[in-house]
């Protein structure tokens, strides 16, 4: 077997690509939030929320990957802070929602697709399992071909959002008047489906850290990949909400019709094409880049005894673990029958629970084992990181509760993740009846 020091290691400009794509990939699945948020609404909850949710996010990737850049990323933290049993609960978690999450890709493939071609909607199943399959095939040659084709991608994804705003600011002879930001009038429940929408938009910063030791020189990588990433999602998100705002969209039309019913609206069909490709690169992008995050987790659980030992194998010229690739592909295949938004309802939910515990684990850490080397540290002291935690915890229950008092449909796949999240204790308890010596 080859060592992991002779690997072929990815370099910053090529991460920061991929961590666009683990965690937004474009503004594509933004266009429900003025439905639900209104003209009022969206502005201040699009900016607020990010830095809620997303900056105390980022700062504990930062400190505990320094800590331990190690395959498994956030498994291997919680496990190391909280034990083996809760660190099977971040593992398990993991691999469930980043299935739903991975299954809504091959959908949104062919929903931009349609845009183009309105007939291929009828090979929308086989369509869907030549994006897994071939992306399977991708991820198994390795993190560098991901890397490499996550940098075209996003290139792709970024043009034409960089045109559409030229032609519009270039063209729009008003000022620009953006709606006093309120949240006066808006349902509880409607606050909680707009958090859920940006909350998806913004996830998966600790993902990015389960192959860290493919990554050159992974303290300095992930500091500035994750800075670019950050600024450069931020940055699209305002503007294109801006530019929804200011064309005056029909708001269900952009929810049912997509961005590229923007861009037609604002310079005509050859737009609208532009970003319905671009939607389809986008999509590839984000399917490519969290199949390689959540490959590596299923090996490190496995390596540690806490799955079947097979999910750790090994491809023999790659090294890449093809055995859980494969066995990821399989299940996506058969979850593509979700609509968007309960997938967008189930996603959340399993992934903040799995968050909180990264946490506690920051904090247990910091408590545990004051003096350990971190490279990178949160300038606060223990009552400090208790208050930053507070605020994207808080995040996530106000969207949670706020599902639960929708009198919708939407409330279905909130206790369907729920369900998820307890099927946990189930599954340990297996685990330990099959190992005793793991209750230690």
């Amino acid at each position: 077997m080859r060592k992991a020091s002779t690997l072929k290691k990815i370099r910053p400009i090529h991460l920061a690509a991929v961590i666009f794509f683990t965690v937004s990939g474009g503004p594509y699945g933004l266009e429900p939030l003025l439905s639900y948020a209104g003209e009022h609404g969206a502005f201040i909850l699009l900016v607020i929320t990010p830095l809620l949710w997303d900056v105390p996010a980022i700062f504990t990737v930062l400190e505990l990957n320094g800590m331990m850049p190690i395959t498994g990323g956030y498994y291997k933290w919680v496990k190391h802070a909280l034990g083996a049993r809760w660190g099977f609960y971040e593992g398990l978690w993991t691999w469930f929602y980043t299935f739903v999450d991975l299954a809504i890709y091959p959908v949104l493939f062919v929903q931009y697709a349609t845009f183009l071609l309105p007939g291929i909607a009828a090979y929308k199943i086989w369509l869907c399992l030549l994006i897994v399959w071939s992306s399977a095939g991708l991820n198994i040659r390795g993190i560098l071909p991901v890397g490499r084709i996550s940098l075209l991608l996003a290139g792709m994804v970024l043009v034409p959002f960089l045109v559409l705003f030229t032609v519009f600011f270039w063209h729009h002879a008003a000022p620009i008047a953006i709606p006093a930001p309120s949240l006066k009038g808006l349902s509880y429940s409607s606050v909680g489906l707009s958090l859920y929408t940006i909350m998806w938009n913004c996830l998966g910063w600790d993902n990015v850290t389960t192959y860290a030791e493919e990554v050159e020189n992974p303290l300095r990588s992930y500091l500035t990949s994750m800075a670019i990433a950050f600024v450069t999602v931020i940055i699209v998100y305002v503007l294109i909400i801006v530019v929804a705002q200011q064309s005056r969209i029909n708001h269900d039309v952009l929810t049912k019709e997509g961005f590229p019913a923007l861009g037609a609206l604002i310079s005509g069909r050859w737009l609208g094409v532009l970003i319905a490709a671009a939607g389809m690169a986008s999509t590839l992008g984000l399917y490519s880049a969290n199949l390689l995050s959540v490959s590596r987790l299923p090996k490190a659980m496995a390596d540690d005894g806490l799955l079947p030992s097979k999910l750790g194998l090994l491809h023999s010229r790659f090294q890449t673990p093809w055995f859980s690739i494969v066995v990821c592909s399989v299940v996506i295949s058969a979850m593509t029958l979700w609509t968007f938004g309960e997938l967008i309802i189930i996603d959340v939910t399993i992934y903040g629970a799995g968050l909180f515990l990264e946490y506690v684990s920051l904090i247990r850490l910091r408590t545990k084992d004051p003096l350990a080397h971190r490279p990178f540290k949160i300038p606060l002291g223990v009552p400090g990181l208790c208050v930053m935690v507070a605020f994207p915890v808080g995040v996530y229950l106000l969207a949670l509760t706020g599902v639960f008092f929708s009198a919708t449909e939407i409330i279905k796949p909130a206790l369907f993740a729920v369900g998820i999240l307890l099927t946990a204790e189930l599954a340990w308890q297996l685990v330990i009846w099959r190992k005793p010596a793991l209750r230690k």
